[in-house]
């Protein structure tokens, strides 16, 4: 990983945005129950027909014409969603070193085993080394590698904020100043980088207080983002860090806060004003190396973090932080936000909602017209949420980047 972040991702600039590489196949998946959307009713016996990345038609057998050169695959007794998003991963691990020049085969098969596996078409990276990431989203959305599409947002941290799970040696993007912070959300603009993600608490070490970035200088990068229409993320590690996501006007949590017992009614009240979305990360508390009592604590605090934040009407997005850890299995982080959400609730989190929170218009569901991002179930996600786990196969814009062996 380079010293310097922001030079490395300059250098890469010219990566392509997220989006599909053109594709004329005709592909329809025949004989699978289908849920448009996470609130409908499944469609029994269906036929999806997919052309030029998007969805041409939809119905019960016998409605649909199937054309002649179709690839077919049968889908019966199965059950078809749209396209899965992961709000919060990183990919930083050692198999994304050098993305721009390594053989596709080992890329391809770490895509397949951290997230196309689990249903992933839309992913939102919340910082990784651009001079890996830029380069590997480019061959993705050139066909090279099977993948989702990417959405990258620069980190911005606060000034001696480097995290204590980061190795010392690397350079972070610090902000000590607003005109800092607003400076390195413009840069990240230019570079055509789809957000950004503040640090408003970094974490130090156990031993050591949190440091968090004032509200003052967070609100400086998110005017920037703002202005350019760019969602901002925030990772909070404490009640400081949530106060300065309100006052600052960020839009996305990228966690739940362990640090803090449960959100308060003010902190709810600011949440619904001002729109701020949720991604949980709940299966990251649940797996932290502390006794099983205290993590049964945690887990209880972060989940009912959660209950709160969807009972009072806010956005929950799906999240992992994978890549940052290595619980790829996503049947955990089901299982958590299945104590205080529904199932059809957890599968917006997946498709509806952050396909409307990040004015995704075509996506997040099963609908003529809308992109052809599916995901195929070994069973129905509505009688039981770990079936979202069970995926037999991930297509994006028509194309299958995961098919189970």
């Amino acid at each position: 990983m380079p010293r310097n972040w922001l030079r490395a991702a300059l250098l890469c600039c010219l990566a392509a945005l997220p989006g599909a590489a053109a594709h004329a196949q005709v592909l329809v998946l025949k004989g699978g129950s289908v849920y448009a959307s996470p609130e409908a009713a499944p469609i029994s016996d269906a036929v999806i027909v997919t052309s030029s990345g998007a969805i041409a038609a939809i119905g019960r057998s016998g409605e649909v014409q199937i054309p002649a050169d179709a690839l077919v695959i049968d889908c019966t007794g199965k059950t078809i969603v749209a396209g899965f998003w992961n709000s919060h991963v990183h990919f930083t691990e050692a198999p994304w070193k050098n993305a721009a020049n390594a053989p596709a085969g080992p890329l391809t098969a770490h895509m397949q085993a951290m997230l196309t596996r689990w249903g992933f078409t839309a992913v939102w990276d919340l910082g990784s080394n651009p001079a890996d990431l830029l380069p590997l989203r480019q061959r993705i959305n050139a066909g090279e590698v099977p993948g989702p599409a990417i959405f990258f947002a620069g980190s911005i941290f606060p000034k001696d904020g480097h995290p204590a799970y980061l190795p010392p040696e690397i350079q972070l993007p610090e902000a000590a100043t607003p005109e800092r912070a607003a400076q390195l959300a413009r840069t990240y603009g230019q570079m055509e980088l789809d957000g950004v993600k503040l640090f408003t608490g970094s974490y130090k070490g156990e031993d050591k207080p949190v440091v968090n970035m004032d509200a003052a200088i967070a609100k400086a990068a998110v005017d920037v983002a703002h202005a350019k229409g760019k969602p901002v993320f925030a990772h909070p590690q404490n009640t400081a860090g949530i106060d300065a996501v309100i006052a600052a006007g960020v839009d996305v949590m990228a966690h739940t806060v362990t640090r803090q017992p449960g959100y308060t009614a003010e902190q709810l009240a600011h949440f619904k004003q001002q729109n701020v979305a949720l991604t949980p990360t709940l299966s990251l508390f649940a797996k932290l190396p502390v006794p099983a009592a205290i993590s049964a604590r945690i887990v209880d605090n972060v989940v009912g973090q959660l209950k709160a934040f969807a009972d009072n009407g806010g956005t929950v997005l799906f999240g992992t932080d994978v890549g940052f850890t290595q619980i790829y299995d996503t049947t955990l982080e089901y299982e958590l936000m299945r104590r205080v959400l529904t199932e059809r609730q957890v599968l917006a989190s997946l498709t509806t909602g952050p396909a409307g929170y990040f004015k995704a218009a075509k996506k997040g569901r099963v609908e003529q017209g809308f992109d052809a991002d599916l995901v195929v179930l070994d069973g129905d996600p509505i009688s039981d949420v770990r079936n979202l786990a069970r995926v037999t196969a991930t297509i994006r814009a028509g194309q299958v980047i995961y098919r189970k062996p």
